[in-house]
């Protein structure tokens, strides 16, 4: 049985009571686990595979396929905070399926980590902005050894061909929105 710290980047339904959960973690990088009869009432797994939450995972590594089965989690750091705002929420999700997008399963990657438990933790208790945005995305291509010339974000999209996931759009419309809000109206 091996075991980790690790952050739950995703659930997946799988079949009526069993979910295939996703983790990231600094020295297995991102990897799937069976979490099987976690949907049931009386599951040892009930509340506890929440997204974004940091735990102590315990696994059985699959000797045939990538799909590992879920043994035990403890919670080290739940994260509520970030259920605070739908703002806070959206950003999560772009950072961890950025992360996802261009890193690859089960390889290690520490400072990705570590990048995704720092942005995490500052949204647990403030809101986003365009600066933790872009700053994300510059320490993320900088890992990846891609920082090009011009944003982090193209280089992101030049180095992988693929766009970026839809909540950054989702999520800079709607910080631009609330910046707007927030103003108070021009004289007339």
């Amino acid at each position: 049985m091996e075991r980790t710290e690790a952050i739950l980047i995703d659930r997946i339904p799988y079949r009526e009571t069993s979910l295939i959960v996703q983790w990231c973690a600094p020295g297995l990088g991102i990897f799937r686990t069976m979490a099987k009869g976690a949907l049931r009432p009386k599951s040892p797994f009930v509340g506890r595979l929440d997204l974004f939450v940091s735990a102590d995972v315990r696994f059985v590594r699959a000797r045939s396929s990538d799909l590992h089965t879920l043994a035990e989690v403890q919670w080290k750091d739940p994260r509520f905070g970030i259920r605070a705002s739908y703002s806070r929420l959206l950003a999560a999700t772009y950072f961890v399926k950025l992360v996802t997008q261009v890193v690859e399963v089960e390889t290690s990657i520490s400072l990705a980590h570590d990048l995704l438990v720092k942005a995490l933790d500052f949204l647990t208790t403030r809101e986003p902005s365009l600066a933790l945005v872009n700053r994300f995305e510059q320490r993320l291509a900088e890992e990846l050894g891609i920082a090009g010339t011009g944003s982090f974000a193209e280089s992101i999209v030049e180095a992988f061909h693929r766009p970026l996931p839809a909540q950054r759009g989702q999520l800079i419309k709607r910080m631009l929105e609330e910046e707007k809000g927030s103003r108070p109206a021009a004289p007339l």
